[in-house]
């Protein structure tokens, strides 16, 4: 499956579609999501053309996947979330529930998940 250039993510890193941004960099971007699943739900995106998590990991460098999980690090300090804790999801297909076909990770927190899957 190729990469869809049309999608929403691919469009607000394009700015057609605004977001409240929460960090940026060079490999990613970071805002909050507007379907919230915790107090604090921000999604991070790479700016890179990934469908997915596998397809990440299958077609990035070494320096792209440590520019990202940085992101995610630097997202949830900028969220004052270290110390509390969070969570990161990254969702890989239909099955797992992924809805964007872009490669993004959910950081949640601000509350406790310990019970919650």
């Amino acid at each position: 499956m190729k990469y869809d250039a049309d999608n929403v993510f691919a469009k607000i890193l394009r700015g057609e579609i605004p977001c409240r941004k929460v960090y940026e960099d060079d490999c990613a971007l970071s805002f909050y999501d507007i379907h919230p699943k915790a107090k604090v739900h921000v999604l991070v995106i790479s700016k890179g053309l990934f469908r997915d998590y596998a397809d990440f990991i299958g077609h990035s460098t070494d320096d792209e996947i440590a520019d990202f999980a940085r992101a995610i690090i630097r997202t949830a300090e900028a969220l004052n979330l270290t110390a509390p804790g969070y969570r990161v999801v990254l969702n890989t297909g239909r099955n797992s529930g992924q809805e964007v076909p872009h490669l993004h990770a959910h950081i949640l927190g601000g509350e406790s998940l310990a019970n919650r899957l």
